[in-house]
């Protein structure tokens, strides 16, 4: 049965900018270690979150016994290709076998060293839907193995559409693992009935928000110009779709209004804008704000973004939808019992 407390520790693993933290957070959580190897992202991380520790960078240099203890582990963990020989063939060469093999080398075997080590109460694993049928099914079924027979911890996992909580089509997996038997199971989470669309995240342009420049600018706080595409770049990409409708291939740019949801915002968003782009009438259509595409992932207009926007741009495209993050967390908090909380003089944020 679900238990209650006041709070809970975790560690913060490929950190990013912050937006599993933000929902971990908001739903009681301290955080006592984060890891991020990319130095825009740690520059935004810090100016929303502070550095009362310091922030560790390659987390496969981390001694997983110099890490704080902590009671939920989250990760948003890159998808690198897998690749395993079979368990037989590397006890016979008397070689490790599961996520102890080094050959093996990718991120998240990183996780699960450290999952082994500290024995979280819980942990929360983030990811791209393809996870689930990479390599034939071949990568998830390793994960799943690592975790729950190597490892020893309870899971459920489920995909779950971003576009149930900010106005963008955004799948992803969501991995929850739990040491002890809880009944805890994310596929039995009410999700959100009601879709959003896009004019609840683009700017009004009617004078109705301040100016943030510079995003905006003038009385009326409208989009600056810098985000309309020059007519270079919109004729290209027009003639570009066309040549691949013409040979049956589904490329195409994404152009939006106001009522309508948005492809899934990418890291290489910065480079065209294509799968986004925001009609304006007689103009040429522009892309996103940093803070729309801020809005866009769920984060409030009070995050702080101090980097350019090309980082700016990779940054929300790399995050995660945060709300949907923060139902999940909300959700997994009464099944962490109370008398196995990490003792918060750990606390070092």
């Amino acid at each position: 049965m679900p238990h209650s407390q006041d709070t809970f520790t975790f560690i913060d693993l490929f950190a990013g900018i912050g937006g599993i933290r933000r929902g971990f957070q908001d739903a009681g959580g301290t955080c006592v270690f984060t890891s991020e190897w990319n130095k825009y992202s740690v520059q935004t991380y810090v100016a929303n979150f502070g550095q009362d520790a310091p922030i560790a960078g390659d987390i496969t240099q981390v001694e997983a016994e110099s890490i704080p203890d902590h009671d939920v582990l989250l990760a948003g963990f890159p998808c690198q290709p897998f690749s395993t020989a079979g368990v037989s063939t590397k006890n016979s060469l008397g070689r490790p076998t599961g996520f102890r093999d080094e050959t093996q080398g990718t991120l998240f075997f990183e996780v699960a060293r450290i999952i082994d080590a500290k024995r979280p109460m819980a942990f929360f694993l983030e990811n791209v839907k393809n996870l689930v049928s990479h390599d034939h099914g071949r990568t998830f079924r390793i994960i799943l193995r690592t975790l729950t027979e190597e490892l020893g911890y309870h899971i459920s996992y489920r995909v779950i559409d971003g576009g149930l909580f900010v106005p963008q089509h955004r799948e992803r997996i969501y991995i929850v693992g739990f040491r002890e038997e809880t009944g805890f199971d994310v596929n039995s989470l009410v999700l959100p009935s009601e879709r959003s669309v896009l004019a609840s995240v683009l700017h009004p342009q009617d004078g109705s928000e301040g100016v943030e420049y510079p995003y905006t600018q003038g009385a009326q706080a409208r989009v600056s110009d810098t985000y309309t595409l020059s007519d270079r770049l919109w004729a290209w990409l027009q003639n570009h779709a066309a040549k691949h409708r013409a040979a049956g291939n589904g490329f195409g740019f994404g152009l939006v209004g106001p009522e309508d949801v948005a492809r899934t915002l990418s890291a290489r968003y910065y480079k065209d804008g294509s799968e986004i782009l925001v009609g304006q009438g007689g103009k040429n259509p522009r892309r996103l704000t940093p803070r729309e595409c801020a809005r866009l992932m769920g984060f409030e207009d009070s995050f702080v973004i101090p980097v350019s926007d090309t980082q700016a741009y990779r940054q929300f495209g790399n995050s995660v939808v945060v709300p949907a993050v923060r139902l999940i967390a909300q959700s997994m908090v009464p099944y962490l019992p109370r008398l196995d909380l990490v003792s918060r003089e750990n606390v070092t944020w």
